[in-house]
């Protein structure tokens, strides 16, 4: 991970909006837990798992803060490049696969104005199944000075909510943070015509930070 996306210092890693129906009943049910252990050690057996799951979900959500990579266009999401293909409209689709081990919170690719965050049903298949293009899905759409920027976060077996931090009209920056998937998921961003990807198929990724056109 290159400095820029490391947290700074001055500002301790938060935790992502959007976590609170998971995490805080998950804390209060951990802590509940350990109390009642002090009377009973066999609630040990409840405490131990529920205080893991805890520690696991304060990781799986952090959301540190970073300055935004150089480049026209940023990843929107940490992760591994999982397909690069060629677009019947001229456009190429950079598919990034997130693996529960990622920061799920996403960011703005490049600065604009949201045009339009539609949210489309689907199914929850695994994000690296070549159908997952069905999932669950939120697409946006964003007014930019390189054209309409199409980015799609996708759900997948285990991530069944996506959580858009905005809305249409809303203006952004490189690497504002506009919304978060929880766990596993994928989230594909659209190269406009002419604009040649700069990473590779499984390169690792940064959210705000790593360079995706070639300049």
């Amino acid at each position: 991970m290159s400095d820029s996306a490391k947290p700074s210092r001055a500002n301790p890693v938060r935790l992502a909006r959007g976590v609170s129906p998971w995490l805080f009943p998950t804390a209060a049910a951990a802590a509940a837990t350990a109390l009642l252990t002090r009377r009973d050690r066999r609630w040990a057996c409840a405490a131990v798992p529920l205080g893991a799951l805890t520690g696991g979900m304060l990781w799986f959500f952090r959301d540190p803060d970073r300055t935004p990579g150089q480049g026209r266009v940023l990843s929107p999401a940490d992760g591994v490049v999982q397909s690069i293909d060629p677009w019947p409209d001229g456009r190429t689709r950079v598919a990034i696969f997130m693996s529960p081990l990622n920061v799920h919170v996403n960011r703005a690719p490049l600065a604009g104005n949201v045009a339009s965050v539609q949210h489309v049903p689907g199914g929850f298949l695994p994000a690296f199944n070549k159908d997952s293009d069905q999932n669950e899905r939120v697409v946006w759409h964003f007014e930019t000075a390189l054209g309409d920027i199409e980015m799609v976060q996708i759900a997948g077996a285990v991530a069944r909510r996506i959580v858009p931090y905005l809305s249409a009209g809303a203006k952004v920056t490189p690497g504002e943070r506009i919304g978060l998937i929880r766990f596993g998921s994928r989230v594909d961003i659209y190269l406009p015509e002419g604009i040649a990807p700069a990473v590779s198929v499984g390169e690792k990724t940064v959210a705000g930070v790593t360079r995706i056109d070639r300049g």
